[in-house]
């Protein structure tokens, strides 16, 4: 298994926006939010909405879901080339949770940077792809409640390294421009944190000796362990990243929020997304 990811970057960094907006609004925006904010301030006026009404998505008979198809555990294909993971399973229960079948769901991969604009531009339904919600993302989509809440995790193959304070001094690797390398530094402010640009990358240090642990998000290196064995995570996280389903804004969508957070409500109730969670090898107990 190669350890590789999509970009890092996420939608946030596609600033080339083709819209006329006045230049006294762009300016305002870039004080208020700065560059990477003015990519969010100027996604509404660049894109026209489209997505089906709950209503409408019954007539039609199938739900149309982005989804990770290189993410193991979340969403991956197995050998079979079908897809598998957490993120899918909660697909096909809101297949039959909306339409009366699991099946009644068509996948569509998607890379990190087109996670929200497919949403935005009526193409998908929903999201279910590894998406954090945070204050600028809800400024132009709407989030489920969570199904899982993520974490920054440390990964080992050091038998010396047993918990977090085994690193506190050590050499901790982290990927180049990720919000990872501030939670890090906070968490351990003495240890010598070395940037990567790959998963891959870090694999090769862990291995070399060169860093004890790697940081990253726990549901990530959850799928490095699987394919690892001899890798174990850090029982400690380090942040709270809720993954929540992606939908589009408007009160003509109030329905679809409404049956989509009434199901994560009443499955995680039930114990059905811990049992998903667990099955699949995620962390669960330390913030769910």
């Amino acid at each position: 298994m190669k350890l590789t990811t999509d970009d890092v970057a996420d939608v946030t960094d596609e600033l080339a926006v083709r819209t006329r907006v006045p230049l006294s609004s762009v300016a305002s925006a870039i004080f208020r939010y700065g560059v990477v904010g003015l990519a969010f301030y100027l996604l509404p006026f660049s894109f026209s909405a489209r997505a089906a009404f709950l209503q409408q998505i019954q007539q039609r008979g199938y739900l149309i879901v982005a989804v990770k198809d290189n993410l193991r555990p979340l969403g991956f294909r197995d050998e079979t080339s079908n897809l598998q993971g957490l993120e899918i399973d909660l697909a096909r229960r809101l297949a039959a949770e909306l339409l009366g079948s699991p099946d009644a769901v068509r996948w569509k991969p998607v890379a990190n940077r087109d996670r929200l604009t497919l949403v935005l531009e009526g193409k998908v339904d929903l999201t279910i792809a590894r998406v954090t919600a945070t204050p600028m993302r809800s400024r132009i989509v709407s989030f489920s409640i969570p199904y899982y809440m993520d974490g920054i995790a440390l990964v080992t193959k050091d038998t010396s390294v047993q918990r977090l304070g085994d690193v506190e001094t050590r050499t901790v690797a982290v990927l180049n421009g990720s919000s990872t390398i501030a939670k890090v530094r906070y968490a351990l402010p003495k240890a010598e944190l070395v940037g990567v640009n790959s998963y891959q990358e870090a694999w090769s240090l862990l291995e070399s000796g060169s860093a004890a642990a790697f940081a990253a998000d726990a549901s990530v290196l959850t799928g490095w362990v699987q394919a690892y064995p001899q890798y174990r995570l850090l029982p400690t996280l380090l942040s709270a990243e809720p993954l929540c389903v992606v939908m589009p804004k408007g009160v003509q969508y109030d329905d679809l929020r409404r049956r989509v957070n009434d199901a994560i409500s009443r499955w995680k109730a039930e114990g059905w997304l811990q049992q998903r969670a667990i099955y699949w090898g995620l962390p669960w107990d330390n913030l769910n």
